[in-house]
């Protein structure tokens, strides 16, 4: 269920309202009361969310990187 921006006409402030997409927008200003005078807001940005076991900084990581290391390390202890 996403979370919707709405601005009141009368008091001029926005907010957040959680709502599922089947609802009607909202049409009373949750701040200040007034009927008729909210109006939904386009949001810009759309939340991401992950699901699952999840994403770790070793999943993309190449092998190569951990042998370079390994043998600049090597390489420089040999002298």
């Amino acid at each position: 269920m996403p979370t919707y921006d709405y601005r009141c006409k009368a008091c001029g402030q926005t907010f957040e309202h959680f709502q599922s997409m089947k609802d009607d927008p909202i049409t009373t200003c949750l701040l200040c009361g007034k009927t008729g005078e909210v109006d939904r807001l386009i949001s810009s940005v759309g939340g991401i969310i992950f699901k699952g076991s999840g994403f770790y900084v070793t999943d993309n990581k190449s092998s190569s990187k951990s042998s370079e290391s390994s043998t600049g390390s090597s390489g420089s202890t040999s002298n």
